[in-house]
C-alpha cells in the first residue's frame, strides 16, 4: 500500500508548463484578503487615538503585519508544495482547496482578528498549515520525503497550540503567542524542520520546479499590485471628485503602473530562468520568497497610502501617513534591489539613489499637503524606471547570472 501511494505522488522531475486554474483561483482569495489588510491598517491610522499617539500606530501596524505574515506563510507553503509535486494530482488539489478555504476564513476574520474573530483566524490558519503535511505524508507513502512532511506536521501541531491558545486570551498575550508561533515556524523552515528523534533536512537538496515557483511569485506580486488598484478605486469611488482628490487618484494609478514597470524590467521577467540556472534552485527559491514578501509589504503600505491621500489630499500629512506614502515605495525598491541581485548578482545604483532621495524628502514633506508626497514618490519611481529602460536600450537582453 505504501509503495502504491508513493507511486501516486512523486517530487516533480520537470517544470509544469503553467500554474493550474486551481492555483489561480486560490490567488483570487488573496485579492480579498489583502484588501482586508489594507482596510484594517487604514482604520488603525485614522480612527481612535492613532492620529494623536504614535505608539497606537506602531502597535496597530505591528498587529496588521502579523496577520499579513500569517497569510503569506499559508500562500508560500502552498506555492512550494505545488512546485515540488504534480499539482494535478488529487492530494495536491486537496491541499490547495483546503488552503483556499482557510485563507478565505482568515481574510474574513482579519478586521477583528484580535477580538471577536480571533479563534476563527487561528483555527483556519492551523488547519491550512497542518493538513498540508498530513495529506502529503499519506500520499507519499514510503518515499523518503515522507519524513520531512512528518516533521513539518509535528512543528505545525506544536505551533498550533500557540495559535489556538493565544486566540483564547487577551490581546497582549495573543500577540505574544502568535508572534512566537510565527518565529517557531520560520526558524523551523530555515533549519530544515528539525524535530528531536526525526532529524532535519537541507533546503539546498530539495527538488523543486523552478519555473513554476518563479511564476507563482510573479503571480502573487500581480495580486498585490492589483490590490493597490482596487484600494485606489474604492477610495475614489466614494464620491469625492474635487481637484485634490482627482490628482491623488491619478497619482495613485501612475504609481501602480510605474511599480509594475520596475518589477518586470528584466529581473522580474526572467526570475524563472535564474532559478533554473542556479546551482541550488531551492536556495534561490527561498531567498526569492523573502524578496517578494518585502515587495508585497511595500505594496500593501503603498495601497494604504493611496486611500489616506485620496480621502485627505490637501491636508498636511502626519508622520505615520507619510511612512505609508513613501515607506511603501521604499520597501518595494529594497525588495526589487534584492531581486536584481538574486537574478544578476549585482544591484543598480539607481535603487540606492532613489532610496536616499525618498528618505531626504521625508522631512520637508511633513509640512506639505499629502498629495505632494504622492507626487514625489511617483517622480522618484519614474526616474528609476527610466534609468532601467535607458540601460537596456540597444543592448542584447541580459542573461540571468544568479550568485547561488
Amino acid at each position: 500500500m505504501a509503495s502504491r501511494a508513493a507511486g501516486h505522488l512523486e517530487p516533480a522531475k520537470r517544470d509544469p508548463v503553467r500554474a493550474t486554474f486551481l492555483e489561480l483561483f486560490f490567488d483570487l482569495v488573496y485579492v480579498f484578503a489583502l484588501t482586508r489588510i489594507s482596510a484594517r491598517a487604514f482604520e488603525d491610522l485614522t480612527d481612535g487615538p492613532a492620529r494623536e499617539h504614535g505608539m497606537a500606530v506602531v502597535t496597530g501596524g505591528g498587529k496588521t503585519l502579523l496577520l499579513l505574515l500569517a497569510l503569506w506563510s499559508v500562500w508560500q507553503g502552498t506555492a512550494w508544495t505545488t512546485s515540488r509535486y504534480d499539482p494535478y494530482k488529487v492530494p495536491l488539489q486537496t491541499v490547495v482547496i483546503t488552503a483556499l478555504v482557510g485563507s478565505m476564513l482568515m481574510g474574513v476574520a482579519i478586521p477583528r482578528a484580535f477580538s471577536e474573530t480571533a479563534l476563527m483566524f487561528a483555527v483556519a490558519y492551523v488547519v491550512a498549515q497542518l493538513t498540508r503535511p498530513l495529506i502529503l505524508s499519506l500520499a507519499l507513502g514510503a518515499h523518503p520525503y515522507r519524513r520531512l512532511k512528518v516533521r513539518m506536521a509535528v512543528v505545525f501541531a506544536f505551533s498550533g497550540v500557540f495559535w489556538i491558545g493565544g486566540a483564547l486570551l487577551g490581546t497582549n498575550k495573543q500577540v505574544v503567542l502568535w508572534s512566537a508561533a510565527l518565529v517557531i515556524e520560520y526558524l523551523a523552515a530555515r533549519c530544515g524542520w528539525p524535530v528531536p528523534g526525526l532529524g532535519r533536512s537541507t533546503v539546498s537538496k530539495w527538488e523543486i520546479s523552478g519555473e513554476h515557483l518563479a511564476e507563482r511569485y510573479q503571480q502573487f506580486f500581480l495580486v498585490a499590485l492589483g490590490e493597490t488598484i482596487l484600494v485606489a478605486g474604492f477610495a475614489y469611488s466614494k464620491g469625492q471628485y474635487e481637484s485634490g482628490h482627482v490628482w491623488a487618484f491619478a497619482l495613485a494609478l501612475a504609481t501602480s503602473i510605474v511599480l509594475w514597470r520596475i518589477y518586470v524590467q528584466r529581473a522580474g521577467r526572467i526570475l524563472g530562468e535564474a532559478v533554473t540556472k542556479a546551482r541550488h534552485p531551492a536556495n534561490i527559491g527561498r531567498s526569492a520568497a523573502d524578496t517578494h514578501l518585502l515587495m508585497v509589504i511595500g505594496l500593501a503600505a503603498t495601497a494604504i497610502g493611496y486611500e489616506l491621500i485620496i480621502e485627505h489630499p490637501l491636508e498636511k500629512i502626519p508622520g505615520p501617513w507619510l511612512a505609508m506614502v513613501l515607506g511603501g515605495p521604499a520597501l518595494f525598491l529594497i525588495g526589487r534591489a534584492r531581486l536584481e541581485y538574486e537574478v544578476f548578482g549585482r544591484i543598480s545604483p539607481s535603487r540606492w539613489i532613489a532610496l536616499t532621495v525618498l528618505v531626504a524628502a521625508s522631512v520637508p514633506l511633513l509640512y506639505l499637503p499629502g498629495v505632494i508626497a504622492t507626487a514625489v514618490g511617483v517622480v522618484v519611481l519614474a526616474t528609476v524606471a527610466v534609468a532601467d529602460a535607458r540601460r537596456a536600450r540597444g543592448a542584447p537582453p541580459e542573461a540571468a547570472a544568479p550568485p547561488f
